[in-house]
C-alpha cells in the first residue's frame, strides 16, 4: 500500500517529531508541548500525497498541481522546444498538495536544470528568473509540450524523478517543490483549454486542456 505521505518528506517529519519529543521531556507543559506537536502535525499534512482519480479520455491533459491558475498567456515561447505555445501556470501555495503529476503518457525527451533567485512563484517572471526544471514532453502521436516546476518565494528544493529519456503515464507522481512555488505548462496553440485565471486545479484530476490526435 502507497504512503499517503511522499517519502521526500519523512526526514523533515521525523525531524520536528524528535525536536518536539525533546520539547516534551524537558519541558512537560501544555504551552511548551503544542507548538512543536503542531508544526510536526503541519509538516505531516503538507506532504500529504493522497490519490487521486485520473482523467481517461483521449488527448485530455491532467494538471500537474493542485493549486490556482495564475497565467494564461497564448503568445509565449516553449522552452527547450522553441514552438509558440499558450502558457498556462499554477501557482502552489504552502497549503495545497505539492507532489506533482505527469499531465499526460510521454517520453520526456530534454530536460534542463537551471539555478535561479526565489521570486514569489505567483509573479510572472519567476518563470524565467526563479530556479527551475524544464521538461520537453513527447506524446506517442507527437505533441511536444513543455513542463517546468519553478521554486518560489519559501520553496529551495525542487525534486524531480523525471529524467531525460524516461517514460510516464498521465496522472504519475514524479516530484515535487517545497514550501510554495509553481508549475507552469506550455501547451501547443490548437489546445482547447477550459479554465481561466483564477480556477482551482486539482493534480491528476482537473482536465487543464485537450489535444487533438497530430495529422
Amino acid at each position: 500500500m502507497r504512503s499517503p505521505v511522499a517519502k521526500e518528506g519523512w526526514p523533515f517529519i521525523i525531524a520536528f517529531a524528535a525536536v518536539a519529543a525533546v520539547v516534551t521531556w524537558v519541558c512537560p507543559s501544555v504551552v511548551g508541548d503544542v507548538p512543536p506537536w503542531l508544526l510536526t502535525a503541519w509538516c505531516v499534512w503538507f506532504f500529504r500525497d493522497p490519490e487521486r482519480p485520473i482523467p481517461q479520455g483521449p488527448g485530455e491533459l491532467a494538471a500537474p498541481a493542485d493549486g490556482v491558475v495564475v497565467a494564461l498567456d497564448r503568445g509565449a515561447t516553449a522552452p527547450l522546444s522553441g514552438l509558440p505555445a499558450t502558457k498556462l501556470s499554477i501557482f502552489m501555495n504552502v497549503f495545497n498538495v505539492h507532489v506533482n503529476r505527469m499531465p499526460l503518457a510521454a517520453r520526456v525527451t530534454a530536460a534542463a536544470y537551471h539555478p535561479g533567485r526565489f521570486l514569489n512563484a505567483a509573479l510572472d517572471k519567476a518563470s524565467v528568473e526563479n530556479e527551475r526544471m524544464e521538461l520537453l514532453l513527447e506524446t506517442p502521436d507527437g505533441h511536444r509540450i513543455t513542463l517546468v516546476q519553478v521554486a518560489g518565494l519559501v520553496a529551495r528544493r525542487i525534486v524531480c524523478r523525471a529524467t531525460e529519456g524516461s517514460r510516464w503515464q498521465r496522472g504519475e507522481r514524479f516530484g515535487l517543490i517545497r514550501f510554495g512555488s509553481r508549475v507552469d505548462l506550455y501547451l501547443p496553440l490548437a489546445a482547447d483549454i477550459p479554465l481561466t485565471i483564477g480556477d482551482r486545479t486539482v493534480a491528476g484530476t482537473t482536465v487543464v486542456a485537450r489535444l487533438e490526435p497530430v495529422s
